[in-house]
């Protein structure tokens, strides 16, 4: 996975989905069935919360954790990023490359989970993570994973829905214990990190997609000091 990486990947080029996929088998399958039920499941848009905290940054290397259908990667792609994204689920991840060719954008695309991945450590300017889908373990380790990608210097953007922490678990099944929110990687920064932003806003939403419902939005931002 570090050499796919690190080749970079062409913006005609769509990856290849049938294998290669690093992760847990269960979520890609459910990943990949919330996509194919519908032709386009988010709204296109760049989410708003990277819009508003990545504008004044400084384009450099950048990790889009959980990219989807690829509307954030492009966006940090047209403004000079170096752009990683990484995705479980191959049905999002077609949909994505085949918008960055019609783009004429390029992007290097990672079909496996955020644990699985041998991702290059330390070496990403920005780690973008907007609503992840992350399930929590005893040994912290999406928390722990999303920290290490981070480059000194750089900076952790983890953005999530306010009031999915402490909701009810869903007679759907969904259990909010089972995911990683955004108090939970706090918890882990040290003396290596500072806190830049770290706070409950209006959502400034793009109108259609799945998830539009929500009004407001937890916003975290870290920076790596060394």
């Amino acid at each position: 996975m570090t050499d796919a990486i690190a080749a970079g990947s062409p913006a005609s080029e769509v990856p290849s989905t049938a294998g290669g996929y690093v992760g847990d088998p269960a979520v890609r399958a459910e990943w990949d069935q919330r996509y194919a039920d519908r032709q386009q499941l988010w709204s296109g848009r760049p989410n708003g919360a990277l819009v508003a905290e990545a504008a004044g940054l400084t384009p450099g290397r950048v990790l889009d954790v959980g990219c989807g259908e690829g509307a954030d990667a492009l966006w940090l792609a047209r403004r000079g990023w170096d752009v990683t994204a990484l995705e479980v689920s191959g049905v999002a991840l077609e949909r994505a490359a085949g918008h960055a060719r019609d783009a004429g954008l390029s992007v290097r695309w990672v079909h496996a989970s955020l644990t699985a991945a041998a991702l290059p450590h330390a070496s990403f300017d920005l780690v973008s993570a907007q609503y992840p889908a992350l399930l929590r373990t005893p040994d912290a380790s999406a928390e722990r994973a999303l920290l290490a990608a981070v480059a000194p210097g750089g900076v952790l953007l983890l953005v999530h829905h306010a009031g999915m922490d402490s909701a009810k678990a869903h007679d759907s099944g969904f259990d909010p214990a089972d995911y990683v929110w955004p108090s939970m990687v706090t918890e882990l920064l040290d003396g290596d990190w500072e806190v830049e932003v770290d706070e409950q806003r209006p959502r400034v939403a793009p109108d259609g997609g799945a998830g539009a419902h929500h009004t407001d939005d937890l916003v975290l931002r870290v920076r790596r000091l060394r």
